[in-house]
């Protein structure tokens, strides 16, 4: 599986494509739709993952649901395998999508390389916050995250500050 980021809108929120056997899965379509549209040229898009719902994350959502006839998070594939995990706390609806053959999470807004997503939004809560670091830590440290915003990380390297999180929140 190839995994490409291309930082879209003012807020340069990442959209991914992910592919696989010339497949391809749009991630997080924020902004710049044009500019997406040309890393998918020879691909077919079979899917479109949303993280949550925030305008920098959805901007050019719904002209790649009206082009390619597809609904987000309703993926008919059987090429890519993921487990959808509710990881509310920046957001109420954030989904962290979890490719275990890969052992690579989408994380969205809820977990970046050296923080955590903001709760002081609408729909920001710290109680599912705490609840969805606990749930995310009990995957394994070797999975490589990729961010709503900014470089990957691992697992390994952000549970370090879950305490941190826990006693802050």
């Amino acid at each position: 599986m190839q995994i490409k980021r291309i930082p879209v809108g003012d807020l340069e929120a990442n959209c991914y494509i992910v592919t696989k056997e010339e497949k391809a899965l749009l991630i997080d379509p924020g902004d710049e739709a044009e500019k997406i549209e040309k890393h998918l040229e020879g691909l077919e898009l079979v899917g479109i993952l949303l993280t949550h719902a925030h305008f920098d994350h959805i901007g050019a959502l719904s002209y790649f649901e009206e082009k390619y006839y597809l609904k987000h998070n309703e993926t008919n594939t059987q090429i890519f395998t993921y487990e959808v995990i509710k990881t509310p706390g920046h957001s109420k609806d954030s989904l962290t999508f979890y490719f275990p053959e890969e052992n690579i999470m989408f994380t969205g807004d809820f977990l970046f390389q050296g923080t955590i997503g903001r709760m002081d939004l609408s729909g920001g809560d710290e109680q599912e916050m705490k609840e969805s670091l606990k749930r995310i830590s009990t995957y394994e440290d070797r999975i490589t995250i990729y961010p709503g915003h900014g470089p990957s990380s691992t697992l390994k390297e952000e549970k370090k500050y879950f305490d941190y999180y826990y006693n802050m929140l």
